[in-house]
């Protein structure tokens, strides 16, 4: 941040004058992370002479922490030679993440930019299924064999570990290639060099296949709380590994689609600072349309109903504090089970004990909204009103809360994503149901005093 708000007006007046050896001294001095966020800052054109003048591993870094969009900039207005360095530069996983998001006619031009052993594992990654963990892979890993010495696995690791991703995390794998345990660095440097390795490995170790679904992986990261994580095959050969900056990315995404669908609006795959106004239009319009039509029935069903409102005037004041308790009740209780199933916090065995307990807390909330309602209805009608405005409530509460818990439970029991009963689905549908129970309620009422209607 303090590069891009303090340094800005200086480095442009840099990149204007064209004294770019200087702008590349000062940025050779920075942290990437603060030289791609200035880069976002740049118009187009000062932001490609920025990029051009940053030495190459430097380049490589940037590059890889930029969004698609400024990715995609760069890469159109750069010499072939100068594409080539900086996609064989990336790192396996970043380059995957690239080339997925790309036109297939722009990624089918880039692999023919790479040498032939990129190529091959470029092709490998993109062969994974979309949002398997396969994807997200990278062969920079450190393994050592089980049978060698502490002495020998480390004197193995200084030679070969300058290109790892990490060497926090060491993998044990036989003459066959099959995982059979990791082991943390530190373990090793402490113990005895003359200690065989084999001897130091307690079996127990988390890993990842390579089919599995991303989301899923972040489940895993969490629970052993891990920077680095294997990733083997059905026959338990390491194929690769998972880092933490990966899966971060992964989490940030899944959080953003959910709640984008929990406001109805589809998943945006660019930012939304960067989009454009026809594409907020589409990814928009079409939700509200369909809650357009949704809400009709609220309509009907007020109109099925128009006598008891013509009787007791008073009910129509008073029914859009009923239909919105509901509609607030449900959207409350939408939010948490959507964000519990996300997480990993609650499974399919767990549902009726959140549904009991959801009835309790709706019934208590439910109680302590009718006694305001109840004095409500009270004031501006008279006792009936007031009865059925706090009976209305107490149901029309608990009818929100427990269609708030039960969609997204019964959309994840599908195999759909429980983050589709959006909140204003949800309300929308609570809408229908207040209208139905507060004038059912009503007609009830008027029936059981069999006063004439004032």
């Amino acid at each position: 941040m303090l590069l891009r708000h303090l340094l800005l007006p200086e480095i442009l007046d840099l990149v204007e004058a064209g004294r770019l050896n200087e702008v590349r001294d000062f940025l050779a001095t920075q942290p990437g992370p603060e030289i791609a966020e200035l880069l976002t800052a740049l118009d187009d054109k000062d932001r490609v002479l920025t990029f051009r003048v940053l030495p190459r591993q430097l380049a490589d870094e940037v590059f890889s922490l930029l969004e698609l969009p400024f990715q995609d900039l760069l890469l159109k207005n750069m010499a072939q030679e100068e594409v080539r360095q900086v996609i064989s530069g990336l790192s396996p996983d970043d380059r995957t993440a690239l080339f997925e998001e790309l036109p297939a006619r722009v990624t089918k031009g880039l692999l023919g930019l790479l040498s032939d052993q990129d190529r091959k594992q470029a092709l490998t990654l993109l062969s994974y299924p979309e949002g398997s963990v396969g994807r997200l892979m990278t062969d920079r890993y450190l393994t050592v064999d089980p049978e060698s010495t502490v002495a020998q696995a480390l004197e193995h690791l200084r030679l070969r570990g300058t290109d790892s991703e990490t060497m926090a995390m060491i993998y044990i794998v036989d003459a066959k290639g099959h995982l059979i345990d990791d082991i943390r660095l530190r373990k090793m440097i402490i113990a005895d060099p003359a200690t065989r390795v084999a001897d130091l490995l307690d079996g127990h170790y988390a890993s990842l296949h390579s089919l599995q679904h991303r989301e899923e992986a972040v489940q895993v990261f969490r629970k052993y709380d891990l920077y680095a994580l294997p990733v083997v095959d059905s026959d338990g050969i390491l194929l690769g590994i998972v880092t933490i900056d990966d899966i971060l990315d992964v989490a940030e995404q899944a959080a953003t689609e959910d709640f984008h669908k929990l406001a109805t609006v589809s998943p945006l795959q660019i930012s939304f600072k960067d989009a454009t106004l026809g594409l907020l239009f589409r990814k928009r319009i079409g939700w509200l349309i369909g809650l357009v039509i949704v809400n009709i029935f609220t309509g009907m069903g007020i109109k099925m109903f128009e006598d008891t409102i013509l009787a007791v005037a008073a009910l129509v004041a008073l029914m859009p504090l009923l239909i919105g308790s509901g509609g607030n009740a449900g959207a409350q209780a939408a939010t948490l089970v959507v964000r519990a199933i996300a997480t990993g916090e609650i499974g399919s065995g767990d549902w009726w004990k959140l549904l009991l307990r959801e009835i309790g807390v709706s019934a208590c909330i439910g109680v302590a909204m009718a006694g305001a309602a109840f004095f409500l209805g009270w004031a501006l009608g008279d006792i009936r009103v007031a009865i059925v405005v706090a009976l209305s409530m107490v149901t029309v509460v608990i009818a929100g809360s427990l269609m708030g818990t039960v969609l997204p439970m019964l959309l994840n029991k599908l195999k759909l994503d429980p983050a589709t009963a959006s909140v204003p689905l949800i309300t929308s549908m609570a809408d229908i149901l207040g209208v139905l129970i507060y004038f059912s309620i009503a007609n009830a009422v008027l029936a059981f005093f069999k006063l004439p209607a004032t």
